[in-house]
């Protein structure tokens, strides 16, 4: 009887631990990064026009539906050239841009944007609650290895934010692509 009750003590002091500790590990985990504070984030909080342009990049090459919304005010207005009719210009409002923009996502397999220098853009202070950035931009546009689109054009964007202290958004998007 003692010997029974010997081994159980050794199984619950030295096995259970054992055990915890093998079935905590995840091997496949990725390890720790300890230079998080040397970079930028990947995410900005908006509280400057920069950071939306920052935001965009990361939903488009992350195809991210999530963070796409938030750069968006709810009366936002998105308007392109039709050169197939003419030019005339198409607009639609925030769910389209959204539904638009998921089937975008779903369809591609890699989406590449680099922002280019900013063309024009209005007077932005700390004060100052709407904002206008023109500014170039080249798309990458991967479906598969074989399918690619090269998209160059320009983005005029009217920015806005409730107060100093909320984040910028966009409340209207002209854009002036060759696609």
């Amino acid at each position: 009887m003692v010997k029974k009750h010997f081994y159980m003590i050794i199984i619950v002091v030295v096995l259970v631990p054992l055990v915890i500790f093998f079935v905590s590990c995840n091997p496949f985990a990725p390890g720790l990064d300890d230079h998080s504070g040397e970079t930028s984030p990947l995410l900005s909080d908006q509280k400057n026009p920069d950071g939306v342009f920052q935001n965009f990049k990361y939903a488009y090459t992350f195809r991210d539906t999530s963070i796409y919304g938030q750069l968006f005010d709810g009366n936002f207005t998105f308007v392109y050239p039709d050169y197939d009719r003419g030019g005339v210009e198409i607009s639609w409002g925030r769910d389209e841009e959204m539904r638009t923009t998921y089937g975008l996502f779903q369809s591609v397999q890699r989406l590449d944007l680099v922002w280019n220098n900013i063309i024009d853009s209005s007077s932005i202070d700390s004060y100052t609650t709407e904002a206008s950035i023109s500014r170039g931009f080249n798309l990458t546009v991967t479906y598969n290895a074989s399918a690619i689109d090269r998209v160059d054009g320009y983005a005029s964007l009217q920015l806005v934010r409730q107060g100093t202290q909320y984040p910028w958004m966009i409340a209207r998007w002209h854009d002036d692509s060759n696609h």
